[in-house]
Formats: C-alpha cells, sequence, structure tokens
C-alpha cells in the first residue's frame, strides 16, 4: 500500500504546533493501543523536541491486553511515560492529570520553594486522524466541547481547553505524514480506521487483517465466523481470499450467480474488528531489538 496524503490542514498544524511549544509544559502523544507503533506520527519526536512527554495508549478497550502491557514496558524503556486508557468509556482518564503533575514534579516544587503558586499545567495533546483526540478532550471536561467523529480529519482548528484548576490542554489537528514508507503500517493504520476508506482497497486491508488474526487470534476469528480447520497461518494472498469468502458465505454477503461479494465481507469483516467484536485484537508488537 503506497499513499500519499498530505493535506493542507495538516501542514498548517506542524506549524502551529511549532509556534505554541514554547507555551506547552508537557506534550500528550496519543496513540491507539492496538497499533501503536503504525500510530505514531514521526515528526512528533522532531517537532516537540526535548518537552516531557506521555504516551496515551488510548482504545486500550479493543486491544490484547498483555500486548499493552508489553509496549508499555517499552516505551517505559525508552524513556517515555505511558498509560493506557479508554477515552469512550473514560477508563484512565481522570489519572492523566496526575500522571502529567509526575513527570514535572520538580519544576512543580522548584515554583513552591521560591514561593510561587504552581499554575494550570500546560499541555500539548498530538495524535493522528481518528485515534481519539475529540474523545478524550470531551472526557476530561465532562462535556462536549470537541468535535468527534468515526472518520480521521475531524478537527480542522486549534483550542486553549481549561480542565478545573490543574490543566489547559491545546488541541491540534491530526498529522499524518506525507507518504507511508512502509506499506504493513499502511494496511494497520487502514485496519484500525485511521485512513479514509475512499483511498484505499477494503478487500486488500481485509486480507492483511485475516493473516494476522488467523496466525495470533485463530481460535476467536473461527468462533465469530464459525469456521472449521483455519489453517496456522495464511502463505499468501489467495489464502487470506479463501478464508474472506467463507467468512462471506457465512454471514450471506452473496451476490446474483451464487458469488460471494467481497467489498460486503472485508467490510463486515473490518466493522467486526473496529467495534471489538472479534474480541481483544493488537495487530502489532514491539521490536525489541531496537
Amino acid at each position: 500500500m503506497s499513499i500519499q496524503w498530505f493535506p493542507g490542514h495538516m501542514t498548517r498544524a506542524r506549524r502551529q504546533i511549532e509556534e505554541k511549544l514554547k507555551l506547552i509544559d508537557v506534550v500528550f502523544e496519543l496513540l491507539d493501543a492496538r497499533i501503536p507503533q503504525s500510530s505514531r506520527n514521526p515528526m512528533v519526536d522532531e517537532i516537540t523536541g526535548t518537552k516531557p512527554r506521555l504516551v496515551l495508549l488510548n482504545k486500550a478497550d479493543l486491544a490484547d491486553p498483555d500486548a499493552t502491557a508489553e509496549w508499555s514496558r517499552y516505551f517505559r524503556s525508552k524513556g517515555l511515560a505511558t498509560h493506557a486508557l479508554d477515552a469512550n468509556a473514560g477508563t484512565g482518564v481522570k489519572e492523566i492529570a496526575g500522571k502529567a503533575k509526575e513527570l514535572l514534579k520538580e519544576k512543580i516544587e522548584r515554583q513552591i520553594n521560591k514561593g510561587m503558586k504552581p499554575r494550570p499545567i500546560r499541555a500539548l495533546i498530538v495524535g493522528i486522524p481518528n485515534v481519539g483526540k475529540s474523545t478524550l478532550i470531551n472526557r476530561l471536561a465532562g462535556r462536549n466541547i470537541a468535535l468527534t467523529g468515526d472518520r480521521p480529519g475531524v478537527t480542522k482548528g486549534q483550542q486553549w481547553i481549561r480542565f478545573g484548576g490543574e490543566l489547559e490542554l491545546l488541541d491540534t489537528p491530526g498529522i499524518l505524514w506525507p507518504k507511508f514508507d512502509d506499506p504493513v503500517a499502511g494496511f494497520r493504520l487502514a485496519a484500525t480506521g485511521a485512513i479514509k476508506e475512499d483511498v484505499i482497497h477494503i478487500d486488500e486491508v481485509a486480507c492483511f487483517v485475516l493473516k494476522v488474526l488467523v496466525e495470533q487470534y485463530g481460535s476467536a476469528l473461527g468462533e465469530r465466523y464459525g469456521l472449521e480447520d483455519l489453517p496456522q497461518e495464511l502463505p499468501d494472498m489467495q489464502a487470506a481470499v479463501d478464508v474472506l469468502e467463507k467468512i462471506g458465505r457465512r454471514r450471506g454477503c452473496i451476490v446474483s450467480g451464487g458469488h460471494v461479494d467481497y467489498e460486503k465481507a472485508a467490510t463486515l469483516l473490518l466493522r467486526d474488528l473496529r467495534s471489538g467484536k472479534l474480541g481483544r485484537m493488537t495487530l502489532e508488537g514491539p521490536d525489541l531489538t531496537e
């Protein structure tokens, strides 16, 4: 998968972040817990520099909990504080302010020692489209103050949002890099809904997902669609197509002549994955050799 996509509002977002960074105490990097590496923006390290950073693994309710724990250990080994949450349900959201205070403990203590009353922590939240930024903001605020949607690119501008007396948050539009050099990362992003479906081949994405699920979550896949004797791996694209065809037939995705509607079957599979109906699944693990 080779995708060229760098809308103008994303270019503006980078410039806006760089302009506001001097006002920021801590950066909240929001990732999708199902694809933590693929949902990272490579520009974040460059843009935010040495600012303290808290990696937030959102949608942890949809991710494999063992894999999330492994990812948390990985990020901590890289010197990055990490916190898993489910912004949609609110699980883990209340702890974010405390995590930020921990990162800024020395700075806050210096202010107190100088007789200064610590001001609210100023945080910048960054992340790719559809990772849940607006949902998280609304949860923190306890009301709907940010646009949400099930498609990428909902947030178009930037705004300062105050949460009680502890935290001030700068929301920004999602950012994606100009080109997906790693086609596998592109498939993972497409599988979780971070890429608009009008720029992908949905059947190809579904076949990629099936290869991963058969190898890692074969029993859950078989149980969901009533599939028996699934192989332990799918060696090629045709093998994945064969499984997709079986799913289509089991779920009535049939067109005239008794043929399977592969696009409909692929859509069904991806919707089940994204909604958690297939179970809690993670599509990539950390590269522990780095």
